[in-house]
């Protein structure tokens, strides 16, 4: 009996580290405030143009923000959705909103898109 509660205890503290890393992002600080980042660190953004959980960010525009993309293996869980983009990759949406990462910040905290395009690109948070 004992031997059962501790694997039953082992499984369920590896399930929620299993939870726990399928986040692909996580909240970060910028000198704008709390921001969601990605594993470098760096600063993601969410697009206006963006619909109905429909990246309208591809060629260029995908470029100058690259899209945080999702492996065919990721699952949707929680708030955390997978969004299919236009080129036939996948990408992650945070509540609905797909994610991207902006090429000209250089460091992890850098928040230099908030703003571009006269205000269509904003700073995802937590």
């Amino acid at each position: 009996m004992k031997r059962t509660a501790i694997i039953a205890a082992a499984f369920l503290l590896a399930a929620g580290a299993a939870q726990a890393q399928m986040a692909p992002a996580k909240p970060g600080d910028t000198p704008k405030g709390k921001a969601l980042v990605n594993d470098k660190g760096m600063t993601l953004y969410v697009f206006d143009k963006d619909a109905g959980g429909k990246s309208a960010c591809s060629g260029p525009c995908a470029e100058n923000w690259p899209p945080l993309l999702a492996s065919d293996s990721d699952k949707n869980s929680g708030d955390w959705t997978i969004v299919s983009r236009d080129d036939g990759k996948k990408m992650w949406a945070y509540k609905g909103r797909p994610l991207y990462a902006w090429k000209n910040d250089k460091a992890p905290g850098d928040a230099d898109g908030d703003g571009k395009l006269n205000g269509a690109w904003h700073i995802a948070t937590p």
